[in-house]
C-alpha cells in the first residue's frame, strides 16, 4: 500500500517579491505557494477563494498592492507569520499584527554590507563625477571639447549619517577609512565615538554630506526638506539608500535645479517606479532603481532566511529574524 502523500505547507505571496525571479522553483519544492498574480481574481477575492486558511505569508514592499493593511489581514484569520523580503517593515501594519498575534520576520541585517557598499559607491560617483565622465566619453565629447569639469576628493569630507543602525554604522566605518569625518543623527545616542546630533538641522550645519540610512516612519517622512538642504549648502551632497519619502522630493528637485546643493545619489524615490523627469538631465545626480541590495550573494542568503523562518513556523521553532515574535 502506497504511503500517503505529504501535503506541503501553504504560503500566500503578496506583492510578487523579486526573490521569485531567482528561487521560485526551490521555494515551490518546499511549500505550496499561492500566487495571486497568476490569477485573474483581485487580491481580496483570491484570498477569500483560495487562502483564508493559510498560516504564512511572504511579502515585499516594492510592488503595487503589497501593503499589508489591517483590512487585508482581516481576510486571513488563520495567518500566524508574515515574512518580508526587505529589512524595512513600513509596508506592514505592525500594530494590527501585534493585536492579532501575527509574528513578523524581516531580512534584518542581511543586506547591510551590500547597501553600505552601494551608498559609498554613490558618494564616490557624485564627488568624482564618474557617471558624468562616462557619459562625456560615450557621447564622443572628449575629442570635441577636451576639458572636463574638476571633481572633488572623497577624503576629509564631513559626513553625517542619518540613522546609525546596521547599515549606517557600516557606511560610517567605510567612509572613515577614506579619511572622512563622521557624525550622526539617530533615535538615540549610540556607543560609538562619532559626534551625535539629535537635530537634523544641526547635523546638516556641521556636514557637507548627508547619507540617509534610517527607517521611514511618521517622524522621518520628509525629514529632509528645503530648510535642511539649504542648511547643507551649495557644496552639499545627499545620498539616499533608505526610503524615497524621507526626502521631500519636490523640494530636492528645486534645490538641485537652482544649484542650492551640489549633487545627489538616489537609489530610492518617493513614488517608485516614477522618477521626477527634472532629475534625468542633471549631471550632478546619479540615479539607480532601488538596487542597493541586489547581489547574487544577498539573494541566496535571503532565500535561505525566508525558508528558515517559514520552516521555523511550521516546526514550532524560534524565528530566525523576528521583528514581532508572538
Amino acid at each position: 500500500m502506497a504511503e500517503p502523500k505529504c501535503e506541503l505547507p501553504e504560503v500566500i505571496v503578496v506583492g510578487r517579491p523579486i526573490i521569485f525571479q531567482f528561487y521560485d522553483q526551490q521555494l515551490s519544492q518546499k511549500f505550496r505557494i499561492l500566487k495571486p498574480w497568476e490569477s485573474s481574481l483581485p487580491l481580496e477575492q483570491f484570498i477569500c477563494t483560495h487562502a483564508q486558511s493559510v498560516q504564512a505569508m511572504i511579502c515585499s514592499p516594492k510592488r503595487v498592492g503589497s501593503q499589508i493593511s489591517s483590512s487585508l489581514l482581516r481576510l486571513l484569520p488563520s495567518l500566524r507569520l508574515i515574512v518580508t523580503t526587505s529589512s524595512g517593515v513600513d509596508h506592514i501594519d505592525l500594530f494590527e499584527c501585534c493585536r492579532r498575534g501575527i509574528s513578523v520576520a524581516s531580512a534584518a541585517t542581511l543586506f547591510s554590507e551590500d547597501v553600505a557598499d552601494f551608498a559609498v559607491g554613490l558618494l564616490i560617483d557624485i564627488l568624482r563625477k564618474i557617471s558624468a565622465a562616462d557619459r562625456f566619453v560615450k557621447k564622443g565629447l572628449w575629442p570635441l571639447q577636451g576639458d572636463f569639469p574638476l571633481s572633488s576628493k572623497v577624503g576629509s569630507r564631513k559626513v553625517g549619517i542619518v540613522g546609525l543602525g546596521s547599515i549606517g554604522l557600516k557606511v560610517a566605518q567605510r567612509l572613515e577609512a577614506f579619511g572622512c569625518i563622521i557624525s550622526y543623527m539617530s533615535r538615540k545616542k549610540k556607543p560609538v565615538s562619532y559626534p551625535f546630533y539629535p537635530d537634523i538641522r544641526e547635523l546638516a550645519t556641521r556636514c557637507d554630506v548627508l547619507v540617509l540610512c534610517c527607517a521611514l516612519t511618521d517622524q522621518t517622512r520628509h525629514l529632509i526638506n528645503k530648510e535642511v538642504l539649504l542648511t547643507l549648502g551649495k557644496g552639499g551632497v545627499i545620498i539616499n539608500i533608505a526610503r524615497g519619502a524621507i526626502i521631500n522630493e519636490l523640494e530636492l528637485v528645486q534645490c538641485l535645479e537652482r544649484g542650492e546643493i551640489a549633487g545627489a545619489g538616489l537609489d530610492v524615490f518617493e513614488n517608485e517606479p516614477n522618477v521626477p523627469e527634472e532629475l534625468l538631465s542633471l549631471d550632478n545626480v546619479v540615479l539607480t532603481r532601488h538596487v542597493a541590495y541586489y547581489t547574487e550573494d544577498s539573494f541566496r542568503a535571503l532565500y535561505e532566511l525566508v525558508c528558515g523562518n517559514l520552516e521555523a513556523l511550521f516546526s514550532n521553532k524560534p524565528l530566525l529574524s523576528p521583528v514581532l515574535d508572538d
